[in-house]
């Protein structure tokens, strides 16, 4: 059985699509959701689910080794961040080599790095009259969205399209894509 772990900060639609999707898999359990904001919806959907939640500060992530003791308490295997927003420290990096990925959601490497997230990247995107869009799926590794891409997906950027129709047609191609990739990725190294 792979463990996951969940990471998120804001109302959870990416992670609770990830939670239904693993809820009897065979081989595949998510065991826990963690956020850096105690009023994030993702906790709310995950206690719906009967998914354990933990809430952590700035200095418990960064300055202490609690984080990392409860995702080794909990035997997690693999880490996703699904709307997370904050670096991973080294630490945690260290004990998961190339098992821990993130969703951006534009085609990375444009539209990525410190500062680039949600409306931000879409009003960016229809600014610079960018003629698609998407999602990448990326390992995590010390600087914003720079680990190796793992997958792409498209979609194209209309004409009249306005940040919050371009966000629902990206919110859709994460749906169906990033559960699947996380199940493939799993499927490889059992």
């Amino acid at each position: 059985m792979s463990n996951i772990a969940i990471f998120a900060s804001g109302s959870g639609t990416n992670a609770e699509r990830i939670m239904r999707t693993f809820q009897n898999h065979p081989f595949i359990k998510v065991k826990l959701v963690l956020s850096n904001k105690k009023n994030a919806g993702v906790l709310e959907r995950a206690k719906k689910l009967n998914v354990k939640t933990f809430v952590f500060n700035k200095e418990e992530f960064y300055q202490t080794d609690v984080v990392l003791q409860i995702l080794l308490n909990e035997k997690i295997d693999f880490i996703v961040l699904a709307g997370f927003l904050w670096l991973v420290p080294e630490k945690i990096l260290r004990q998961y080599p190339n098992r821990i990925i993130n969703i951006h959601p534009a085609l990375l490497p444009a539209y990525g790095g410190k500062g680039m997230y949600g409306q931000k990247v879409h009003e960016a995107v229809i600014a610079n009259h960018e003629k698609e869009s998407g999602i990448t799926i990326h390992y995590v590794n010390s600087e914003y969205d720079r680990g190796e891409i793992i997958f792409q997906a498209r979609c194209p950027v209309l004409p009249d399209d306005t940040p919050e129709t371009l966000a629902e047609r990206v919110h859709q191609l994460e749906y169906q894509h990033y559960p699947e990739v996380i199940e493939k990725l799993l499927s490889k190294k059992d």
